[in-house]
């Protein structure tokens, strides 16, 4: 009997120890395509060959993203710090909306331009291109565009918010790069 119970006690230390060595509840995610195809190669590749392209003011490169944030607002008034004390914040706030934030980065130029609209829509998406054009790189001849393959990032959201001449004009400003699929994490943005 003493010896069934220290042999217990001694496995489940074993098997504790290697719980701790795998660390079950840590996790990490990451996006790996099922197979590197072709398809996936062919958009990384590219996408490589033009963050090697030299600077050039008049094609700049861009790369645009976007992402929905939550807004909050405190339910209680946060405590000030004192002195040897840090502020202190309840844990509970209250939801005020969300916002959508459109980010363009020009890493050669070191430039970066935060947008903010309540949505992420296509008319949205198409308003930032056309400030990219207009406002950000008037001087530019082409915007080389690198971007994922969020349903919105297409030029047909040009053609959704604007009349075809100015969709048009817009969209021959633009050069695009679409990252691989499962493969966003090339944009630069």
């Amino acid at each position: 009997m003493v010896g069934e119970l220290l042999f217990y006690q001694l496995d489940k230390v074993l098997i504790y120890s290697e719980f701790r060595l795998l660390k079950p509840w840590l996790k990490d995610v990451w996006c790996v395509p099922e197979t590197a195809s072709a398809e996936f190669l062919c958009a990384m590749e590219d996408t490589l060959a033009v963050y090697h392209r030299p600077q050039d003011d008049k094609r700049p490169l861009v790369c645009p993203d976007e992402g929905s944030k939550q807004l909050t607002k405190e339910s209680r008034l946060p405590l000030p710090p004192r002195p040897s004390t840090v502020a202190k914040y309840d844990y509970e706030y209250e939801r005020n909306g969300t916002s959508n934030l459109f980010l363009c980065f020009a890493p050669l130029q070191a430039w970066r331009h935060v947008k903010v609209t309540e949505r992420g829509t296509m008319v949205d998406f198409a308003h930032c291109l056309r400030d990219l054009v207009d406002i950000h790189f008037p001087q530019a001849d082409t915007i080389v565009l690198v971007m994922d393959n969020l349903n919105t990032h297409k030029l047909a959201s040009l053609y959704e918010a604007f009349p075809p001449a100015e969709a048009r004009r817009i969209a021959a400003k633009l050069e695009i790069h679409y990252t691989p699929k499962h493969g966003s994490w090339l944009n630069m943005a």
